[in-house]
């Protein structure tokens, strides 16, 4: 069963906050500086990149924080959570029943830097990444650019937060994880642009729970594992460009190309290869694994900022099956942004179970929620009335029953729940 239509016109909603469809409504889980979490100190800024996760009498929600500087409410440093205290961001996780009331929320990762999106593991951990190449030197003790794994049930195992450098250090964005272990992973960077990762763990390599907390610590782990990037090409000739892409259905062949140093010693990852070596993309952003693959988001291109084409979002899907990469839906260049009927900028994104695809919207103008069906067709399925701020962190029940999402710079966490058949 896949959406061929979306759910009606949007409803504006009297409180001026979230507009929705006919017979849908939200509940506020949590808004920066005025809930609290379980230490007494205020919910954190910037909510971003989550996901949700099953619990026998609830749910659990694993939040990032991308907190990189000046934001009002950091991720508090708890002794035992913190990677390095001169960072401000981090994830936090709240605890529903089965209601969706919410029970409690606490620090679940501190002191790192710039959380953005991440990616759920089948064994029910969210990979959090910090989307910057920060290095240690002022108020920073360590150098960034990493993916933590965080424990959604198991709080002692986020003690002591562990890098997973063999993941590499580059600006982060977010992850989709193959049950077999393989981690495929976005890169949001530009001059050059950012370039679309595979990581594949080393042989005799078990995925689950703490193994690759294990593996990193493991002698040899930092560069354990191959962490190589994407090279498209057509007919035998390379893509240098992802925005080259320009009608629904277009499929490209893959190979990986290996990373010379992924740990980012004096260069970094992307530009340690040549022109024509691997495909690059704007603004590479959301990562979801489903339907035996990986989907992936690239934001916008402009050639302005040295893309082929201009777009203002494309939707991918690479099959490790057959090795290609297809498009799967594109926006065209948004003609006003600040018309209700028109998208951009895609950004976070996750499977819709009652069918399609959900992407959060970070562009100009009025921002949505927005659904996708299977055609490729987009429409409206949340408004943000409070500002000009993104969505972040669309992430549904198993059910199909509760999608969460939230409002990054106004803070809002919510639990939107309605007629999803």
């Amino acid at each position: 069963t896949r959406r061929s239509a979306g759910y009606g016109a949007l409803v504006s909603d009297p409180a001026g906050i979230l507009s929705l469809p006919p017979g849908f409504s939200y509940r506020v889980l949590a808004k920066a500086g005025e809930t609290l979490l379980d230490t007494g100190e205020p919910s954190p800024s910037d909510p971003d990149g989550a996901a949700v996760f099953e619990r026998r009498d609830g749910w659990t929600l694993v939040q990032n924080h991308e907190i990189g500087g000046d934001e009002t409410y950091g991720v508090p440093a708890l002794p035992g959570l913190t990677f390095d205290p001169g960072a401000r961001g981090g994830t936090t996780t709240i605890v529903m029943d089965k209601k969706g009331n919410r029970l409690s929320e606490y620090v679940s990762l501190a002191g790192t830097h710039n959380n953005c999106a991440g990616g759920k593991t089948p064994w029910g951990t969210w990979l959090s990444c910090e989307e910057t190449e920060q290095r240690k030197g002022g108020q920073f003790l360590e150098d960034h650019g990493w993916t933590f794994e965080v424990d959604a049930f198991d709080r002692p195992a986020n003690q002591h937060p562990v890098p997973l450098k063999f993941l590499g250090r580059y600006s982060h964005e977010a992850v989709a994880v193959d049950p077999d272990g393989t981690i495929y992973l976005t890169e949001d960077a530009n001059g050059p642009h950012g370039l679309y990762y595979r990581w594949t763990p080393p042989a005799g390599f078990k995925p689950g729970k703490g193994a690759l907390r294990t593996l990193a610590l493991s002698e040899g782990g930092d560069t354990a594992g191959t962490l190589q990037a994407m090279l498209c090409t057509k007919g035998g000739r390379a893509i240098a460009d992802l925005s080259e892409a320009t009608q629904v259905g277009t499929t490209y062949k893959v190979t990986w190309v290996d990373v010379p140093d992924r740990l980012a010693a004096t260069t970094s990852v992307r530009k340690q290869f040549a022109t024509g070596e691997v495909t690059g993309s704007r603004k590479l952003e959301g990562a979801y694994w489903s339907d035996g693959g990986a989907y992936f988001v690239a934001s916008f291109a402009r050639t302005s900022d040295g893309s082929r084409n201009e777009h203002d979002g494309q939707v991918w899907f690479y099959d490790p099956l057959s090795e290609t990469v297809k498009l799967k839906s594109i926006f065209g260049v948004n003609p006003d942004p600040e018309v209700d009927a028109d998208y951009d900028g895609p950004d976070n994104i996750c499977l819709d179970p009652n069918g399609g695809l959900i992407l959060a919207e970070d562009g100009e103008g009025i921002q949505h929620l927005v659904g996708i069906t299977t055609a490729g067709k987009a429409f409206p399925l949340a408004r943000n009335d409070v500002s000009g701020s993104e969505f972040a962190g669309p992430t549904f029940t198993e059910n199909g029953k509760v999608l969460f999402a939230c409002i990054q710079g106004d803070g809002y966490t919510f639990a939107i729940t309605g007629p999803w058949e």
